[in-house]
């Protein structure tokens, strides 16, 4: 068993940048890698839905993970997309990403198929064992249809020696409750940071290890800060206060469909990302216009650097 790497803090799901002829640019890619390196980011998700997997070839993702797997070593831990339309596509990626070296690999549940919880835990159980690497569980309904209950995730905890965290992103703190219940705190929690689901703070309160986001790509030290697991009142203060300040930036990026917003945001920011690919498009004029606002009044170029 490889050594396993369980994300806590800010866990930042990256875009993928995109050349004129919407081939990937690595280039840029790479400065995105030394970007989040340097501003607090802990762990970096190549290749999930930021990332337009979707749209991408099991060849080109293969070249992402091949190319970032080596540049990311020793500068900031990856983890990497690997979920496909079926279980062996799956399988694929999931141990050319361990044959890379990757820290550890993300699975959702297969897209449009709209699996029964038996079949999501099979497939969810078949990836897990696999790999040696570290496994991160990525419940998100609202893109695939199918919700990994929480009696679900808490079998498949008990059943892979190698799930490092779960990362929740419905409207449902019940669930996460029941989770860090049944798995005995064991299993790291994380949280998207969309504000129409405002899990940060709960899933903090009940002893999350942080936050599996979209903003940090924006402003990724004060996510850094907001994403710090609780250990005292002064962290439930700070993450309170940070997360009021960030309000505006989280929805911006959260203004129309991810990868949409926080691509053009990135690429507003200075970051040469390119564009989605099509059926895609970017933002309104009006909603860049707001973003443009926003980097301004929070003097983001002037933090980070940019030009």
């Amino acid at each position: 068993m490889a050594k396993l790497i369980y994300p806590e803090g800010s866990w930042v799901a990256i875009v993928t940048p995109f050349t004129e002829n919407n081939t990937i640019d690595l280039g840029v890619m790479h400065a995105l890698v030394d970007f989040h390196a340097a501003n607090g980011t802990s762990t970096l998700l190549v290749l999930g839905s930021t990332g337009e997997p979707t749209t991408l070839t099991i060849e080109e993702k293969k070249t992402v993970i091949k190319d970032m797997a080596n540049y990311c070593k020793g500068k900031i831990h990856a983890f990497f997309g690997v979920t496909h339309g079926d279980t062996e596509k799956t399988i694929e990626l999931a141990r050319y990403a361990q044959e890379q070296d990757a820290d550890g690999i993300v699975v959702v549940v297969p897209p449009y198929l709209c699996p029964d919880q038996a079949s999501v835990l099979e497939y969810l159980i078949d990836v897990c064992l696999s790999v040696d690497i570290s496994v991160g569980l990525y419940n998100n309904p609202a893109r695939v249809v199918a919700n990994v209950n929480a009696e679900t995730v808490i079998t498949l905890f008990n059943s892979v020696p190698n799930l490092v965290a779960d990362k929740e992103a419905m409207p449902n703190v019940g669930q996460i409750a029941t989770i860090q219940e049944g798995t005995h705190g064991e299993l790291p929690i994380l949280c998207c940071d969309s504000p129409a689901y405002a899990l940060t703070l709960p899933v903090l309160a009940f002893g999350g290890a942080g936050t599996a986001n979209v903003t940090g790509n924006i402003h990724p030290r004060a996510m850094a800060e907001m994403s710090r697991p609780w250990k005292n009142f002064e962290d439930v203060q700070r993450t309170r206060r940070i997360y009021n300040e960030l309000l505006p930036i989280m929805e911006a990026c959260y203004a129309a469909t991810n990868p949409v917003a926080v691509k053009t945001f990135v690429r507003l920011l200075g970051f040469p990302v390119g564009h989605c690919k099509r059926p895609m498009r970017d933002v309104s004029p009006e909603i860049q216009e707001g973003m443009k606002w926003l980097i301004e009044e929070f003097e983001l170029k002037k933090i980070y650097n940019l030009k």
